[in-house]
């Protein structure tokens, strides 16, 4: 699943080809989505002007006058811009046919993405209202992730992946973050001291940031909008790499699973 930093390089990559634009049609080629898209939309959405791109976790909000269009990738979701004429994809579920001859393809082969329609602010619909900080909000601290800890008895990785407490941090960076904090991911949320949680915070808005910076992880279908890869998972340290040296000790590379989620770590570094 695209996780912030991918969702991001998305919001990037489309700006300049959305923001600004008319809308000159909208065709549904496959309304079947983890949502139905709702009927309504093409004619909801025909001659308006994108007024901006705005991403929240791992949503992307598409501002008209009177509303947005909130889109999330799902597992395996894109989105790709073409130009108008180009033959439809496989797994092509919605187009938007812009004034400047260019489509944005919404393409996604497990269809448990979504796109649906919010008249009004698109931060109270239920999907959004009740996310946590944004790791770049200056919220989002170890003071922050330390109250919020308090008494639970969830693992520290379960706690950084709830989107009710941090938005848009997915099994790969919590994997990266953990490391580089030298936190075991094992351990309850709430057995964690707060100078740890000073030092996990910061990790994971570097992780987060370096990831951005390299246009997302790549590890099987992520693109871009118009078909570049990221390169971040030649930076990855932990994830996915089991049984490997640890960058700094050199002893093999643990992996389990919590919460059902394939966890790499390194038992000797992190505690």
């Amino acid at each position: 699943m695209p996780e912030l930093p991918e969702v991001e390089t998305l919001r990037r990559c489309l700006e300049p080809y959305l923001v600004g634009r008319r809308i000159e049609s909208t065709r549904v080629r496959n309304p079947k989505l983890r949502w139905p898209v709702p009927i309504e939309l093409p004619a909801r959405l025909q001659g308006r002007v994108i007024q901006g791109l705005e991403r929240r976790g791992k949503y992307l909000l598409m501002h008209l006058a009177d509303g947005a269009v909130i889109l999330h990738l799902g597992m395996s979701g894109c989105l790709l811009v073409r130009p108008e004429g180009a033959p439809a994809a496989t797994h092509d579920h919605l187009e938007i046919v812009l004034d400047s001859g260019k489509v944005l393809c919404l393409n996604d082969p497990r269809r448990f993405g979504c796109v649906l329609w919010c008249p009004g602010d698109p931060l109270e619909h239920p999907l959004l209202a009740g996310l946590g900080p944004e790791p770049f909000a200056p919220a989002f601290t170890g003071d922050y992730l330390y109250q919020r800890a308090r008494g639970r008895k969830a693992t520290v990785k379960a706690f950084i992946m709830d989107s009710r407490i941090v938005t848009g941090v997915g099994n790969i960076y919590a994997n990266e973050a953990l490391f580089a904090a030298a936190i075991d991911p094992r351990r309850a949320a709430g057995r964690i001291s707060r100078k740890r949680y000073h030092a996990l915070a910061a990790a994971l808005v570097e992780v987060l940031r370096q990831a951005i910076q390299q246009g997302g992880t790549t590890l099987r279908d992520f693109r871009d909008a118009v078909g570049n890869p990221g390169w971040f998972q030649l930076q990855l340290k932990v994830y996915g790499r089991a049984g490997e040296p640890c960058p700094r000790c050199l002893r093999p590379l643990s992996e389990v699973r919590l919460a059902q989620r394939a966890t790499t770590f390194c038992a000797a570094c992190q505690r």
